[in-house]
C-alpha cells in the first residue's frame, strides 16, 4: 500500500504541481486510511470495497474527527482512486459513492488593528535576529502572503524602489504592493542583517534562521507566538491570523474584493467573500451598540 501512496504523491508533485502542504496532507490522510484497512485485514487497495471506505468514514465520525477533516479525507480518497484507475492499479473507483459532510465555514480569527500594531512593534533591538523578525512580521501583514510563501521568497522577488514583491506558487505568480513600514523594515534587514546571518553567500533565500539556513515554517511559528505573548495578545494566533487580519482590515477600509482576491492568490472569489461577510457583521455590531433607536 505504501508504494502506491508514494506513487500518488509523486504524481501530485510532478504532474499536478501541488504544493508541499497538499502533498504532506494527502500523505497523512492516506496513511491513516491504510492503517485502518490493514487493521481490517486488507493490505491491497485492489481488495478495498465501497463498504470498507464507508466504514472508514463512519470510524472517523465516531472518533470525533471534525467535518472538515472528514471532508478533506474523502476528497483525498476520490483523487487517489482517480489516479489508481487511470494507472490501472484498480479497475473500479469505489470512492464514487462517498459523500462529504456539510462543512460550515467558520469566521476566521483576526486581530484588531491595535493588536497588530502591538505585535509588529515588539522586535525593537539592533541584533540581526530582531531586525529580521521585524521585517518578516511587517511583510506578512503588509502583503497577506502565506507563511510558506514568506519563507520561500528570494532576494530578487523584492523590488524596494518600486515597492512590491513577487510571490510564486506552483500555478502562478502575483505581484503584491508593500507599504512604507514594510519597505523600511526590509531595507534595514537587507542592509544590516541578512549578510551577517548567511552561512552560504550564494544562498538567495530572503529570510534565514540563526544558523544561516532558510527559515522553516516551524521556526516562524515560534517567532510569531513569542512576540504575541510579549505583546500581551491572549488569542492563540498563527501566521495565518495575520493573513486573515490583512484581508479583513483591507475590506473593512473599503478595498474591493477583486483586488484582495488577487493579492491573497485565491482562485475563487467566494473564498474572499468571507471577509466582506465579516465586515458586514462588524457593521451590524456597531449599529446594534450605537444607534439611538436600535
Amino acid at each position: 500500500m505504501e508504494k502506491v501512496i508514494e506513487a500518488f504523491i509523486s504524481y501530485l508533485h510532478d504532474v499536478k504541481k501541488m504544493s508541499l502542504n497538499t502533498e504532506l496532507s494527502y500523505r497523512r490522510d492516506l496513511k491513516k486510511v491504510a492503517d485502518y484497512l490493514e487493521g481490517q485485514g486488507i493490505s491491497d487497495f485492489s481488495k478495498v470495497t465501497s463498504t470498507n471506505l464507508n466504514s472508514y468514514v463512519i470510524f472517523m465520525e465516531k472518533n470525533n474527527f471534525s467535518a472538515a477533516s472528514v471532508s478533506r479525507s474523502i476528497a483525498c480518497l476520490k483523487s487517489f482512486y482517480h489516479f489508481m484507475v487511470k494507472e490501472g492499479i484498480v479497475t473500479e473507483d469505489v470512492s464514487e459513492e462517498l459523500k462529504a459532510p456539510k462543512v460550515e465555514k467558520a469566521m476566521p480569527k483576526i486581530l484588531s488593528p491595535q493588536e497588530v500594531f502591538r505585535l509588529l512593534d515588539q522586535p525593537q533591538g539592533d541584533h540581526p535576529k530582531d531586525i529580521r523578525d521585524k521585517a518578516m512580521l511587517e511583510l506578512l501583514y503588509a502583503t497577506g502572503i502565506r507563511v510558506t510563501e514568506l519563507i520561500t521568497l528570494k532576494v530578487d522577488d523584492v523590488n524596494l524602489p518600486v515597492g512590491y514583491i513577487v510571490c510564486r506558487d506552483a500555478h502562478k505568480e502575483r505581484t503584491i504592493p508593500i507599504g512604507r513600514a514594510s519597505k523600511d523594515a526590509l531595507a534595514r534587514y537587507l542592509e544590516a542583517a541578512r549578510e551577517t546571518m548567511l552561512s552560504d553567500d550564494k544562498d538567495d533565500t530572503l529570510f534565514v534562521n540563526c544558523s544561516g539556513e532558510p527559515m522553516s515554517r516551524q521556526g516562524f511559528w515560534k517567532i510569531i507566538k513569542y512576540y504575541a505573548k510579549k505583546a500581551g495578545i491572549t488569542a492563540d494566533i498563527t501566521p495565518h491570523t495575520l493573513r486573515h487580519s490583512f484581508a479583513a482590515h483591507l475590506v473593512e477600509n473599503g478595498a474591493d474584493l477583486r483586488s484582495v482576491q488577487e493579492m491573497l492568490g485565491h482562485s475563487d472569489i467566494s473564498t474572499t467573500q468571507i471577509y466582506a461577510n465579516m465586515s458586514h457583521s462588524r457593521i451590524r455590531e456597531v449599529y446594534a451598540k450605537a444607534h439611538p433607536r436600535r
